[in-house]
C-alpha cells in the first residue's frame, strides 16, 4: 500500500488536496467517487519523483526543527506504548495539521509496509532526515531500544531549537538599536542639516571647521547615499559569494577562530554541538568511528570539522580521543578533559552530555554579557554623534552673537 496526493473536485466545484493510501491511483480514484469528487490527478508519493521535480512534497528545504520534535516525540510515545511503526506513522500523520508533513509521514509509512527499515525510509528524504537522525534510528532498531532513541532524539532537537531561539532573541534589541540609530543619523544628516546649515550659509558668514565638516558629510550623505548603499549591498553579496568557496569559507573560519571574543563564541558552539551530538550517538550504540565521522558534520566550522576528521582518523589508528581533539587546539579545555575523564571511567556518554551542557552554559552566559555591553554602547556612538551634529550648528549661532556684542 502507498501514499497517493490528489486533486479533485468536490460537489460545488472547489478544487480539493490530499493524501489517501491505496493500492493503486486506481483505487484513489474509486475513493474520490465514492465521496461525490470528480478526480483530477492521482499521483504516487516517492523520492523519484520529489528529486525530479521538487514539487509533490515540498520538502527540499526540510521541515523547522519545531516540527521535526513534534513529530519525533509523538512517535517515541506511539512506539513506547506497542503500537506497530506503520500504524504510529499514520497515527502521527493523521494528527498533523501541515499537508507537506502529512505527506512526509506517509510517503515513509508506504516505504516501512514495502519491508524496508524505517532508517532506510527515513533516508529517502536526507534534506529532513539528517544522518545524525537516521544513524540514530538504525541503532535504536537494531538494539530493541527505538522508543528511547526517538526521546532522545526530540530532546536533542528542541534543546538545539532554543538554545538557536535564545541566541535570536538576544540580538533583536541590539539589532533594533543599530538600526534605529542609523535612520536617525541618515534622516538628520540627509534633511534636517542642509535646511539649519542653508541659513548660515546665506548669511555669508565664515564657518567653523566643524560645521564646515558636517556639511560635507550632509552634501556626500545626500549625493552618494544611494550609491554608497548599492555599493556596500553588492559588497555584501560578493563576500556572500565568495565564503561558499571551500578555500575562502576555510580561510574566514580560521579567522573567526583568531579573534579574541569571537573566537569563544564560535569555540564553544561547535564544541556544544559535537559533544552533544557524539553523545546522543554513543548512548544508541553507534560505532565510534561512524559516530565521529556523523558529529563532525554538526561543527559548521570547517578548521574544528577538519580536527574532529582527523581525530577520527587518529582513533582508528587506536589514540584516544581527548589526545586527537587535543592536538588540535581549537576545542576548550574543559571539554577535552571531561571527554579524557570518560574515556578513563568508561562514562563517555554522560561525561561528553556534561562538556555539552557546559559548553552552552558558558556561550549563553558571554552571549549576554556581550549584548548587556552592546546595546549601551551603540547608544553612547548615537550620542556621541548627536552631539557632534548639534555643536555643528550651534557654532555658528555662538560666533554670530560675539559678532553682535
Amino acid at each position: 500500500m502507498g501514499a497517493f496526493e490528489f486533486r479533485a473536485l468536490d460537489t460545488r466545484g472547489k478544487e480539493r488536496k490530499g493524501v489517501l493510501e491505496g493500492d493503486a491511483p486506481r483505487q484513489i480514484r474509486q475513493q474520490l467517487r465514492e465521496r461525490g469528487w470528480v478526480p483530477v490527478s492521482v499521483v504516487e508519493i516517492s523520492q523519484e519523483q520529489q528529486e525530479r521535480s521538487g514539487r509533490l512534497l515540498g520538502l527540499r528545504q526540510g521541515i523547522n526543527a519545531t516540527d521535526l520534535a513534534l513529530i519525533t516525540r509523538q512517535f517515541a510515545t506511539l512506539v513506547r506504548s506497542g503500537l506497530p511503526i506503520e500504524e504510529a506513522l499514520k497515527a502521527v500523520s493523521q494528527q498533523c495539521e501541515k499537508t507537506r508533513l502529512k505527506n512526509l509521514l506517509l510517503a515513509v509509512r508506504s516505504r516501512v509496509m514495502e519491508g524496508h527499515p524505517l532508517a532506510v525510509a527515513l533516508g529517502d528524504f536526507p534534506r529532513v532526515f539528517s544522518d545524525l537522525y537516521r544513524a540514530t534510528i538504525s541503532a535504536g532498531e537494531q538494539s530493541g531500544h527505538l522508543d528511547e532513541v526517538l526521546d532522545k532524539l526530540a530532546d536533542y532537537t528542541e534543546n538545539r531549537q532554543a538554545l538557536r531561539d535564545k541566541i535570536v532573541q538576544a540580538l533583536i534589541y541590539p539589532i533594533l538599536v543599530v538600526i534605529v540609530a542609523i535612520l536617525v543619523v541618515a534622516g538628520l544628516m540627509t534633511y534636517v542639516v542642509p535646511q539649519i546649515i542653508q541659513v548660515f550659509e546665506n548669511m555669508g558668514q565664515a564657518l567653523p571647521p566643524l560645521t564646515r565638516g558636517l556639511i560635507a558629510v550632509s552634501d556626500f550623505t545626500r549625493d552618494s547615499g544611494p550609491l554608497l548603499a548599492v555599493l556596500l549591498a553588492a559588497l555584501f553579496i560578493g563576500l556572500r559569494l565568495l565564503l561558499r568557496r571551500p578555500g575562502p569559507r576555510r580561510h574566514f573560519h580560521r579567522l573567526l577562530l583568531a579573534l579574541p571574543l569571537v573566537r569563544h563564541l564560535v569555540r564553544g558552539l561547535n564544541a556544544a554541538r559535537f559533544a552533544r551530538t557524539l553523545s546522543i550517538l554513543n548512548a544508541s550504540g553507534v560505532p565510534v568511528l561512524e559516530a565521529l565521522r556523523i558529529s563532525a558534520q554538526v561543527v559548521t566550522n570547517l578548521p574544528m570539522r577538519d580536527a574532529v576528521e582527523a581525530a577520527a582518523r587518529q582513533v582508528r589508528e587506536g589514540s584516544s580521543l581527548h589526545r586527537a581533539l587535543d592536538r588540535s587546539g581549537y576545542f576548550p579545555p574543559m571539554t577535552i578533559h571531561l571527554i579524557a575523564s570518560g574515556e578513563a571511567s568508561g562514562k563517555l556518554e554522560l561525561m561528553l552530555e556534561r562538556a555539552a551542557n557546559s559548553q552552552e552554559r558558558e556561550l549563553e552566559s558571554l552571549m549576554q554579557t556581550l549584548l548587556g555591553l552592546f546595546g549601551p554602547l551603540v547608544i553612547l556612538v548615537m550620542g556621541g554623534i548627536v552631539l557632534v551634529i548639534i555643536l555643528a550648528m550651534l557654532l555658528p549661532i555662538i560666533n554670530l552673537n560675539q559678532l553682535v556684542l
